[in-house]
């Protein structure tokens, strides 16, 4: 069945839409302002010390929540964890050694509970100096522990509520369904992350492009771990061991925390774009075309210096070799 003519024009008014639009929000100036922020709050160094940091605090945490979980509901996190990502052979294995079923979560003693907490605050205080440099905020550091406990429980929160929607069989289908079912989720509680670790002082609807984008980039995350994850813990576990899991699990932490930061980035600078377009400050098309030209001309320039320079190499390093 052909399509009629005002089907077939509305399709390409859309698609020049879309083209339209990311032709503005990709153009060379805002690339670079998103570049230039991320380089300012220490992109790199930031996702690293939030890995390292969950690592020391979330993990032990989630141990926790998974012994007092199966003995509540016999739920096994362990076996979810390595169905949902088809972990096999010692990868499989390491899962289920550190989320080990039936284990006494008492076992801890009052030292290693006030461990955990600190150690979990510690994150909480490193995500919340993420949103302070984004936003360019007077730091609280420990004044703002109370909010920090209740993202903690927010966490916990999220995090049933994520198992909850991953109660889903294994296959392909089913994972994509699931994923698409937390994007709202996920970015209602980056959202209320935002709110609450900058103790209110950014507002909520402030924080929506980072929401949206954080929520965006981890379900693709996701996706791409089905595939990425057993190879990742199967590789590492064989070579190194019960320790390769860890390198592992900051391998995999450090994506994550990574992928939040830019989100961050991006959120406030798209925010601080749109009320440029508020104020009437929209950049204008032509201005736009001008920086995609710019761009274009400077790119076929280095490639016609770099084709020339290597045409040049190859002409001196003919006579030597005859």
């Amino acid at each position: 069945m052909q399509p009629t003519p005002t089907e077939g024009t509305t399709a390409e008014n859309g698609a020049r839409r879309l083209l339209t639009a990311l032709t503005f929000w990709l153009r060379p100036a805002f690339t670079l302002r998103v570049l230039g922020r991320f380089q300012k709050v220490a992109g790199f160094d930031r996702s690293m010390a939030l890995a390292s940091s969950a690592l020391t605090a979330l993990v032990p945490l989630a141990i926790v929540g998974a012994t007092v979980l199966h003995s509540l509901t016999s739920y096994d996190v362990a076996q979810h964890i390595v169905s949902r990502y088809g972990l096999t052979g010692p990868g499989a294995a390491s899962v289920q050694s550190l989320f080990p079923a039936g284990q006494d979560s008492t076992g801890g003693g009052v030292l290693g509970v006030v461990f955990l907490a600190i150690s979990a605050l510690s994150f909480t205080r490193a995500l919340q100096r993420l949103f302070e440099q984004t936003w360019e905020l007077k730091p609280l550091s420990v004044r703002n522990t109370r909010n920090g406990l209740w993202w903690l429980l927010s966490a916990i929160g999220y995090a049933l509520v994520s198992i909850l929607l991953q109660a889903l069989p294994a296959d392909s289908r089913a994972h994509l369904t699931s994923v698409a079912g937390e994007l709202p989720v996920t970015a209602l509680f980056l959202v209320w992350s935002g709110v609450l670790l900058t103790a209110r002082r950014v507002g909520w609807r402030d924080l929506v492009p980072f929401g949206l984008a954080g929520a965006v980039a981890t379900a693709a995350y996701s996706v791409g771990a089905t595939i990425y994850l057993p190879i990742l813990f199967n590789s590492s576990v064989r070579r190194y061991g019960v320790v390769g899991a860890v390198f592992a699990m900051v391998s995999a932490l450090f994506a994550v925390m990574l992928l939040v930061v830019g989100a961050a980035v991006l959120g406030r600078e798209v925010r601080d774009e749109l009320a440029r377009i508020a104020r009437g400050e929209r950049t204008p098309d032509d201005e736009v075309r001008r920086q995609w030209n710019s761009l274009l001309e400077q790119t076929r320039s280095r490639w016609r210096t770099v084709r020339r320079h290597v045409k040049h190499r190859r002409s001196g390093d003919g006579p030597r070799g005859r």
